[in-house]
């Protein structure tokens, strides 16, 4: 794929090179650095799910505040992924992490120091703006700084991150929260990000190149008003609805979604026609591998942000670990899912996209296992009881996440990464979101009528109906070696 020539500044802030220098390099201590960054957000998009009890004890959170504390960050993140990477294409890449980075460990700070849970909430709300400022720049300097095996291997990596990262997270969390650092409870894992972020700092400055858009647009303030409305129609009442008891506004919220979206897609379409250009440029959608890409990414992201809330709340308030023993208990998902990234290029170069089928075969295989395991063996189940199942399930997703983003970017033009990671990072973090919510509620609402096994289990099997779509989806995937 022919590469755009991109301006790049020194860490010393060197001039501009000119459109006939060398493209800019990202060397391995940079690709580290980027993906420190990809692993920041969603890390913590899941680290609080272990946190909940100690924070609604502590701070006398009611289920309502509690389900903000969540979805406020989700909603904030997702509603603004797309315009981070819009800006990052017009001001510079670098600079907008640099940006992000820093404001989310200042954000990461104040959730620390929160004195209440509405401080927290509007605390976590900005961490997630913080995020959507930082993270597309990851995928945009990748794509713009690394060509052939080097970008499928770093891509591959972030992909590796990217689902470890969100597994990690309510590891990280548990261990946290036990540990209890210097009588900081649940504040640590929100102060945990602060020295990260003073690492990721000072190593961005000295080892990320500053790259942007040849030709960069300006900001689409009616896509960007109408995608905000859109996004924060659909995910605030579905997050909100089951706690606050479903009040009038969340069903006017839920009626304004499909209009402002219908709304989102003619302006689009409109600005297209007209020579402007769009937050979420229709032709990107054009592309094969991005279109299919994103209809498989929908649905895996749906089930895998379910699956991770409604275990931490299984394992924790079900089968009553502790947040070690839960932490425990998702480690061989981690362990699984990691070694799959890894022998991802490998597979893909010998066996193509069908290793995303093969995939979504084995996390169904691993589902299956872990219902037969909690619908049988309730409630007498450990950490080494569990391990067989959910290894299996964070294998067949450490075949597909990878290999899909890879698929997905293959075809965006350099010059316009920006748009394409930002289109991609949203409708997954969306998804993830939506998973949360959807699958979350379902389960909690369960719960009073069939107890925390029978809820489980009626959760995982909608997720096996969605792991059965996506394998069907996989099947229209381009070839690819």
């Amino acid at each position: 794929m022919t590469q755009t020539p991109l301006r790049s500044t020194s860490a010393r802030s060197t001039p501009a090179r000119t459109a006939t220098a060398s493209a800019p390099h990202l060397g391995g201590l940079g690709l580290f650095t980027v993906l420190l960054g990809a692993a920041l957000p969603l890390v913590d998009f899941f680290i609080v799910n272990v946190a909940l009890p100690s924070i609604e004890h502590d701070l006398s959170a009611g289920p309502a505040l509690l389900e903000l504390v969540v979805g406020g960050y989700g909603v904030a993140y997702a509603v603004l992924l797309v315009l981070g990477g819009r800006v990052g294409d017009s001001l510079g890449r670098r600079r907008l992490f640099l940006i992000g980075m820093a404001a989310f460990g200042v954000t990461s700070l104040a959730c620390g120091l929160a004195p209440n849970a509405w401080s927290l909430v509007a605390a976590r709300v900005a961490q997630g703006a913080a995020s959507a400022l930082m993270l597309p720049q990851v995928l945009a300097t990748i794509q713009a700084t690394t060509e052939g095996p080097r970008r499928a291997r770093a891509l591959s990596l972030y992909g590796a991150t990217g689902g470890l990262s969100m597994v990690a997270g309510q590891i990280l969390g548990g261990v946290l929260v036990a540990a209890d650092l210097a009588g900081t409870g649940w504040r640590a894992v929100f102060l945990v990000n602060v020295p990260v972020v003073l690492l990721g700092l000072v190593l961005a400055v000295r080892t990320v190149p500053d790259t942007r858009a040849g030709r960069p647009a300006g900001v689409d303030v009616p896509g960007t008003l109408l995608l905000a409305l859109s996004l924060v129609s659909l995910l605030l009442p579905l997050t909100e609805g089951r706690a606050a008891g479903w009040p009038l506004w969340t069903w006017v919220s839920l009626a304004v979604f499909p209009v402002a979206a219908v709304a989102f897609y003619f302006t689009e379409r409109r600005a297209d026609r007209h020579g402007r250009t769009p937050l979420v440029p229709p032709s990107l959608l054009k592309l094969e591998s991005l279109r299919r890409g994103l209809a498989l990414l929908l649905p895996f992201s749906v089930g895998f942000g379910g699956f991770m809330f409604v275990l931490a709340v299984t394992l924790q308030q079900g089968l009553e670990m502790g947040p070690v023993a839960a932490g425990l208990a998702l480690a061989p998902m981690a362990v699984a899912f990691f070694g799959a990234s890894l022998a991802g290029p490998r597979l893909v170069t010998r066996f193509g996209s069908r290793i995303v089928t093969a995939g979504g075969v084995i996390q169904a295989a691993g589902i299956a296992v872990l219902l037969a395991t909690l619908r049988y063996g309730w409630p007498d189940l450990g950490p080494a009881a569990l391990a067989p199942g959910i290894a299996l399930a964070g294998l067949g997703q450490g075949f597909q996440m990878p290999v899909l983003i890879r698929l997905m970017l293959s075809d965006v033009p350099a010059d316009r990464a920006g748009a394409g990671s930002g289109v991609m990072i949203t409708a997954q973090q969306s998804a993830v979101a939506l998973g949360v919510a959807t699958l979350g509620s379902l389960f909690l609402a369960l719960i009073p009528t069939a107890g925390v096994r029978g809820a489980v289990c009626v959760t995982l099997l909608v997720q096996l109906a969605l792991i059965a779509l996506t394998v069907v989806l996989s099947l229209r995937l381009p070839r690819m070696r």
